[in-house]
């Protein structure tokens, strides 16, 4: 069982950096893929960026590709989500999940626990 809790949200303009945090409980954290998901108002969710469990492999949606990077740090035993030149349309509740199967980390179901979400708010 693995419990997660983001962080980090905010109100920021565009062209601003957030930086986004998500601790998990439990001591197998460093088996698992963590992922990024954001469900922007009136939208479905989407993904947004995964790392595997040894760090080794990262992926991204397009739409943040170059602007957003995902990191862990197994030690702690959280996963961050540097943004970088926010947008609008980057206003969202941002998920953190984990998964154990290690594929098919562009999909929801490729993660087994879900954090309770952040805010991020990003005006023109």
């Amino acid at each position: 069982q693995v419990q997660l809790v983001e962080s980090g949200g905010g109100l920021v303009q565009a062209g601003d950096s957030l930086r986004l945090s998500c601790a998990a409980s439990g001591r197998t954290f460093s088996s698992y893929a963590m992922g990024w998901f954001r469900q922007g108002p009136g939208k479905e969710r989407e993904f947004v960026a995964a790392i595997t469990w040894s760090g080794g492999s990262t992926y991204y949606a397009d739409s943040v590709k170059g602007r957003f990077t995902i990191s862990r740090d197994n030690a702690k035993k959280t996963v961050y989500l540097q943004m970088n030149s926010l947008k609008p349309e980057d206003t969202a509740v941002y998920y953190c999940a984990a998964g154990t199967r290690g594929y098919g980390l562009r999909g929801s179901d490729g993660y087994d626990y879900w954090g309770q979400g952040t805010q991020v708010t990003v005006s023109s």
